[in-house]
């Protein structure tokens, strides 16, 4: 091996270790059950478990952080996908959603997972678990059109 190689690998390796020292944050803020998606509107237990299974890890204050998401650079990616997932929807602070803002999440995820977006495909490598059936996809769209009419019926939310 020439001296060049040597170098860059010995290079590479540095910058591996040191980007290490840039952690973002893979906490999870507190979950106040009152404040849950379940507290406020009738969450089937069947897509219940799909979001636990399949949404829960970004779009909720109940993150699983796998291993990776400690090891830079990929722990930047992750944190980011977490952080995004949460501002576009947060199933522990669906409290703070007004009802109009609450029924256009509703169709949302409807559309998302419809699409194929989401899980998206990123999270699906290492999360086997998480993809959906069409019978999932459905079960989910079920639902969300029946919680829409409950509430625009004037049911509680």
């Amino acid at each position: 091996m020439t001296r060049r190689w040597k170098l860059w690998i010995l290079g590479t390796l540095a910058v591996l270790v040191l980007i290490q020292l840039a952690h973002p944050s893979t906490s999870n803020p507190f979950a106040d059950p009152n404040r849950d998606i379940a507290a406020h509107l009738n969450v089937a237990p069947r897509v219940q478990s799909i979001f636990n299974r399949s949404c829960d890890d970004c779009h909720s204050n109940r993150t699983v952080w796998p291993w990776y998401s400690h090891v830079a650079p990929v722990s930047w990616l992750v944190a980011y996908d977490v952080n995004h997932g949460r501002r576009h929807v947060n199933f522990s602070e669906w409290e703070a959603y007004p009802p109009d803002k609450a029924s256009r999440l509703l169709d949302e995820i409807c559309r998302e997972i419809q699409d194929g977006d989401m899980p998206p495909f990123q999270y699906r490598p290492m999360h086997a678990a998480s993809g959906l059936t069409p019978a999932d996809k459905q079960q989910v769209c079920e639902w969300t059109a029946n919680t829409k009419r409950t509430l625009s019926a004037g049911g509680a939310q």
